[in-house]
């Protein structure tokens, strides 16, 4: 995966997320806690937050403490 991550960064011209696995613990608590499609959503709104000055590490944080603490509206 780290080849697959380098080649995107460098075809779209980006330096590397700094910590892959916050990113991705982020996708985990989104698909088990709120629904499997809400995983993807959740890390391009991360990146969203981060290209608008957001701290990666704080933001991934709050996103997977709103999503683990999900309650589905009925």
């Amino acid at each position: 995966m780290d080849d697959w991550i380098s080649a995107a960064c460098l075809d779209l011209g980006i330096s590397p997320p700094v910590n892959i696995p916050e990113i991705l613990d982020l996708a985990r608590d989104a698909a088990h806690n709120v629904e499997r499609p809400a995983a993807p959503i959740s890390t391009y709104l991360l990146g969203y937050a981060v290209a608008q000055g957001a701290d990666l590490t704080e933001a991934a944080a709050r996103l997977s403490r709103l999503a683990t603490g999900w309650v589905a509206q009925e």
